[in-house]
């Protein structure tokens, strides 16, 4: 039986819900970045704003790393190869991409991250890639899901599963332990920082297998090293998953090895 006071809070969610959606009726959509009216287009930015964003190429086939001139590798991935077949990244991690990440990622800016997701599917499109079987958002841990109320990747695998018809599997992956913020350390303490965090889960994995999904692409906000996606990777070929590939909205400059 509903409590009266939770019929007031389903009344009042139903009429933001109405009111929403009379609102985005009524106004025209805006550029993500700098709010000029989109008149009716379906782009989340504008010819102005979508013009300054840096797309990743060259880069690397394998880990998407940023290149001067088109190779067949970068240096890193001809010493180290990472464990996943492949990375595809929609932009460089520079202005004004930068700032949208960060008012999705740690402002809390749903419609940033949509906008995000967005711009990720129109790039995926025009690369073509081979089409996956799911898509696996790399999680948070329960602690820091809970300090910023919401999960980045989870949220742009949601989106671009919505716009590319594709599954996305938000609960194949578990973070077991509570590892120190990546940003604040170099390449070989990241590898070393996330070694053993992630888990896949049993049930989630008896769906996928019974779904005989095989080729997976991890998705996430930014690639810096590539630690995470690559123990992600780890965990799932362990697992038995034949091919796991990964797609982020950015891929930043790798820095100091």
């Amino acid at each position: 039986m509903e409590t009266p006071g939770s019929e007031v809070n389903l009344e009042s969610r139903s009429a933001r819900g109405w009111l929403g959606r009379l609102l985005a009726r009524l106004l025209p959509p805006r550029c993500a970045l700098c709010s000029a009216a989109l008149q009716d287009s379906p782009a989340p930015l504008c010819a102005g704003c979508r013009g300054e964003l840096a797309d990743n190429l060259p880069c690397c086939p394998r880990c998407a790393e940023p290149l001067a001139r088109a190779e067949p590798a970068c240096g890193p991935c001809l010493q180290r190869p990472p464990p996943f077949a492949g990375a595809f990244a929609g932009f460089r991690y520079a202005w004004p991409l930068d700032g949208l990440i960060t008012r999705f990622k740690f402002g809390g800016d749903l419609a940033a991250g949509r906008a995000l997701a967005l711009l990720l599917a129109e790039r995926v499109r025009a690369a073509s890639p081979a089409r996956p079987d799911l898509l696996v958002p790399v999680p948070l841990h329960d602690d820091r899901l809970r300090r910023r109320g919401h999960d980045q990747a989870l949220e742009l695998a949601r989106d671009l599963g919505r716009t590319l018809a594709l599954p996305v599997a938000p609960d194949l992956l578990r973070r077991t332990r509570a590892t120190a913020a990546q940003t604040e350390l170099d390449a070989v303490a990241r590898r070393r920082n996330v070694r053993a965090a992630f888990q896949v889960q049993p049930r989630a994995l008896a769906r996928a297998r019974t779904a005989g999904h095989r080729r997976l692409v991890l998705v996430d906000d930014v690639m810096t090293t590539g630690a995470t996606l690559a123990e992600c990777a780890r965990t799932l070929q362990q697992a038995g998953f034949d091919r796991v590939e990964v797609w982020v909205v950015a891929r930043a400059a790798r820095g100091p090895h």
